[in-house]
């Protein structure tokens, strides 16, 4: 019993000594006090998407939801509860600087969609209503004036994949979701998944980070698709806090908090919010159809201020626009300062990673038709038992070069 009680002491000793040399390690691979607020041309705000609430499988009402969003310094959020066929539009406004939305997000064949709309529709009163009114949307592309947006949620997230062809009327689908990452990790490593949990409460930035897994099967679905078509990619935090079901009374895990500061989906426009409630959804939601976003593994550093546009003479164009191939075309990147690690900007056309450069402003020359975007990768030195691992920050959505 004593040589039992002596093991243990040296263990929690050794462990609550390892826990404090985690706790002075910060994943972040830039230093906040070079974060641009906004390039000279262009705008970028920050929001998150795919967030639950009380109102179906999350554990928070919407007004602390709101607030958690404030604390993290959010632009703006989209809530989509699960199959909730209640139309709550007026619930739309800004929280201080926080904007919120209302959209939905709902189970079709064994796969779920989230659906935001500009204007109401009836989707249904119940779920089999609602089937019918995505099957007829679903089935025909969509004009660039329709006034709703619908992506696939976690394309590949275990007893939700989706099969067959991405149907004419979808808009996009998730890149980033983090239930389906989670979800990958536990594929990959139970123990690498345990340990995790173990230092979390030491450093929960890192203990998220080293899990962060390239999410493979999804990049290749938005890349195949997109050289049939314009296709969005979107990042989905599949925010609830309630990893632990049956406790989430008691422990918000992971907390909304951290999985606003997780994966973010940043637009860019043109032209500045301004704080009038039907004027700034306006542009939220048309900067998401037209795909003029990028996404970004925010555990890693906030990228504000990153831009990527192709330059045609004195024209800038941003992602998710369609332009005319030419002589002369560039794809310049400027990062909002250099990263504190190894790191590079790779290009990729038609799916192929065809570039790379390693500095803070590049410029890729634009020499055959395409699809173009960007990925920018870092590798930060994680603390023993890891080591360096390449994590891509940054995701562009495509540029189509015609």
């Amino acid at each position: 019993m004593t040589k039992t009680l002596m093991t243990l002491t040296v263990f929690f000793i050794f462990f609550g000594t390892y826990g404090l040399y985690l706790s002075q390690y910060e994943p972040m691979v830039i230093n906040e006090d070079v974060f641009l607020k906004h390039s000279l041309e262009f705008f970028d705000y920050k929001g998150v998407l795919n967030i639950h609430t009380d109102m179906s499988i999350g554990s928070e009402p919407i007004s602390k939801v709101v607030i958690a969003a404030k604390e993290v310094g959010l632009d703006f959020i989209l809530l989509t509860d699960l199959n909730q066929f209640h139309n709550f539009e007026n619930f739309e406004t800004y929280f201080d600087h926080t904007l919120v939305l209302n959209g939905g997000k709902f189970s079709y064949l064994d796969s779920r969609l989230n659906y935001y709309s500009l204007e109401p529709k009836k989707i249904g009163s119940a779920l089999g209503e609602a089937q019918i009114f995505f099957s007829d949307a679903l089935s025909k592309q969509r004009d660039e004036e329709d006034r709703g947006l619908i992506w696939l949620a976690h394309p590949f997230k275990a007893g939700y994949d989706w099969t067959g062809e991405m149907p004419a009327g979808l808009d996009g689908a998730e890149i980033l979701n983090l239930k389906s990452l989670s979800n990958q990790a536990i594929r990959s490593s139970k123990f690498s998944v345990l340990w995790s949990l173990m230092i979390y409460p030491f450093n929960p930035k890192l203990a998220l980070v080293r899990l962060f897994e390239e999410p493979s099967e999804e990049i290749n679905l938005f890349d195949t698709t997109s050289q049939k078509r314009p296709f969005i990619a979107f990042a989905g935090a599949e925010a609830s806090a309630r990893a632990i079901p049956f406790a989430d009374f008691l422990v918000k895990f992971p907390s909304y908090q951290r999985l606003f500061s997780s994966v973010t989906t940043h637009v860019v426009l043109r032209s500045e919010l301004t704080g009038q409630i039907s004027s700034d959804r306006e542009k939220i939601f048309s900067a998401l159809k037209a795909g003029q976003s990028y996404l970004a593994l925010e555990l890693l550093g906030n990228p504000k201020g990153f831009l990527a546009t192709v330059k045609d003479g004195r024209r800038s164009h941003l992602m998710g626009e369609k332009i005319k191939f030419r002589k002369n075309l560039r794809l310049d990147v400027e990062l909002p300062g250099e990263p504190n690690s190894f790191f590079e900007v790779a290009l990729y056309r038609n799916g192929l990673r065809v570039e790379t450069a390693n500095t803070v402003q590049s410029s890729f020359a634009i020499n055959e038709p395409g699809v173009y975007r960007v990925q920018v990768r870092v590798s930060p030195q994680l603390p023993l038992p890891d080591a360096k691992k390449w994590l891509t920050w940054i995701y562009t959505n495509n540029f189509y070069i015609q």
